[in-house]
C-alpha cells in the first residue's frame, strides 16, 4: 500500500525559475523582493535560492496587494510583518489555552493588574480590592451615549 506524501509548505523545493513561473513574476523581481526582505527563501550550499510553497503564496499576496490594492512595497512589507506577528500570537494563545485546559479547575487562577502594574492572583469569584477613593471604570464596547 502506497501512502500519499504531503508536501511541507515550508520545505524549500522550488528553484527561482520555477518559483517565478508559479508566482507569475520575473526571476529578477524575486531577487529584488529577497533583497528587500519581502520573501526570504532558504539558500543551498552554493547560495542558490530555494522557495517553499509558503514563499510562493507570499509572492502571490505581494503581487495582489501591489496590483489590486495599490499598496507600495514598504507598506506590503509592514503588512506581511504584522500578519506574521498575528500568526505567532495566535499560536502562543493556543498554547496558553491548551495549558489551561490541561489544569483541573482547582488549579486555575484569575489574575488582576493594578494601576501600578502589580499583578495579583484571585480565587474564582473573588473581586480585586480597590484602594480607598479609587475610581471604578466600566468599559462597554460598541455602545454610544
Amino acid at each position: 500500500m502506497v501512502t500519499p506524501h504531503r508536501l511541507d509548505e515550508r520545505a524549500p523545493v522550488f528553484v527561482i525559475s520555477v518559483a517565478a513561473e508559479l508566482s507569475g513574476m520575473h526571476p529578477q523581481t524575486l531577487r529584488q523582493y529577497d533583497r528587500m526582505g519581502l520573501v526570504s527563501p532558504q539558500r543551498t550550499a552554493g547560495r542558490g535560492r530555494r522557495y517553499s510553497s509558503r514563499d510562493i503564496a507570499t509572492l502571490r499576496e505581494v503581487q495582489r496587494l501591489s496590483q489590486e490594492e495599490g499598496i507600495n512595497l514598504a507598506g506590503i512589507k509592514r503588512i506581511l510583518e504584522l500578519q506574521e506577528e498575528v500568526r505567532a500570537l495566535a499560536a502562543q494563545l493556543d498554547d496558553v489555552r491548551e495549558a489551561l485546559e490541561s489544569l483541573n479547575p482547582a488549579q486555575r487562577r484569575v489574575f488582576t493588574a493594578g494601576r501600578d502594574g502589580e499583578i495579583s492572583a484571585l480565587r474564582r469569584g473573588e473581586r480585586p480590592r480597590r484602594p480607598a477613593g479609587g475610581a471604578l471604570v466600566l468599559w462597554r464596547p460598541n455602545r454610544r451615549p
